[in-house]
């Protein structure tokens, strides 16, 4: 059950313990798994991108080009970045929330969001598309948006992980105070993952 997943986004959605719940619903599997994550300038806002290769003893943690089975894209921009590192036919869950950089803001680029979408969706027309920020902000925090994901992507059976898998895993890697608002950010992604657009 090899499986290589791309996590994409920027500084702040938690992308980082996104990547840790699926590492430890695969240990709790027994699954070898690797991580890699590449955060830049990600407390600013920057891109942030990790890497899980699961049940591949004899890969590098960085998902070659061409070679991600699937997709967690947090952030549109940031989704599109990554194409290059998935395959044909690859599944992908994308938030079409836009968060516009600072060089666009100050006006010295350009965010093409409507192109972005469409390039993502004629590349992966099977793919799950949802607008995460007001499901996050439903649950409680704007900072529950990559749990709405993982929820999304268990509902729309990307994972090679069980509903009760990643429950559990939710349930290890969050604080507790944190849980019960992170639980309901898991059933609003679970009950989005059937939009498509």
């Amino acid at each position: 059950m090899v499986k290589s997943i791309v996590i994409a986004g920027v500084g702040g959605q938690g992308t980082l313990l996104a990547s840790k719940i699926l590492a430890t619903a695969a240990g709790a599997k027994g699954l070898f798994v690797r991580t890699s994550e590449t955060i830049g300038m990600a407390q600013r806002g920057g891109s942030v991108s990790s890497h899980l290769r699961i049940d591949a003893r004899e890969a590098a943690p960085i998902i070659p080009g061409a070679h991600g089975d699937i997709m967690l894209g947090f952030e549109l921009a940031e989704a599109v970045r990554m194409i290059p590192k998935l395959k044909a036919g690859a599944k992908c869950v994308v938030n079409t929330d836009r968060i516009i950089p600072t060089n666009v803001a100050l006006g010295r680029g350009v965010y093409l969001g409507d192109e972005y979408l469409a390039l993502f969706k004629n590349r992966y027309p099977e793919a799950v598309f949802i607008e995460g920020a007001p499901l996050a902000l439903a649950a409680g925090d704007i900072r529950t948006l990559n749990i709405v994901i993982l929820g999304a992507t268990v509902g729309a059976s990307m994972l090679p992980f069980s509903e009760e898998e990643i429950r559990a895993a939710v349930k290890a890697c969050v604080k507790p105070k944190l849980l019960a608002m992170n639980e309901r950010a898991f059933e609003l992604g679970l009950k989005a993952s059937g939009v498509r657009w």
